[in-house]
């Protein structure tokens, strides 16, 4: 798939979102670099929830406003020698968890952060750190 066509459908579904599920959101962006996890080797994300919240939330952007930014270059990396990647459906399920972390962030909660948080250490304990000799 290319950029063109990824970020068609990504604003395709992101139309197809109730108004009660974005308000509040300022932009879904679509990059088309990828995004390296910054400490796991081969760990790419394929989105991201930018908050001005409270520092605890996703970090903070004061006066930036609440985005959600999708990388394609995380998906091609993705999809590359998986012939039966669907693309469809991981734009999807990489949009509705982003907003899903912009409700939660309305709402004051970090559920979806924290099972996050979880995973990635479940990550870093089975794969190696980025820089390490096994990379």
């Amino acid at each position: 798939m290319d950029f063109e066509r990824f970020s068609d459908i990504a604003h395709e579904y992101l139309d197809g979102i109730p108004a009660e599920f974005k308000r509040g959101l300022h932009g879904v962006h679509v990059l088309e670099r990828a995004k390296p996890d910054p400490e796991l080797a081969g760990v790419f994300r394929l989105g991201e929830y930018m908050d001005p919240g409270f520092p605890s939330l996703l970090g903070s952007n004061p006066g930036l406003g609440r985005h959600v930014v999708l990388y394609y270059g995380s998906f091609k990396v993705l999809a590359q020698g998986d012939p039966g990647f669907d693309w469809e459906e991981q734009i999807w399920e990489t949009l509705v968890h982003e907003l899903r972390h912009h409700l939660e962030s309305l709402s004051g909660r970090d559920d979806l952060i924290q099972e996050d948080t979880a995973f990635l250490q479940r990550l870093r304990r089975e794969r190696p750190a980025r820089g390490s000799k096994d990379c």
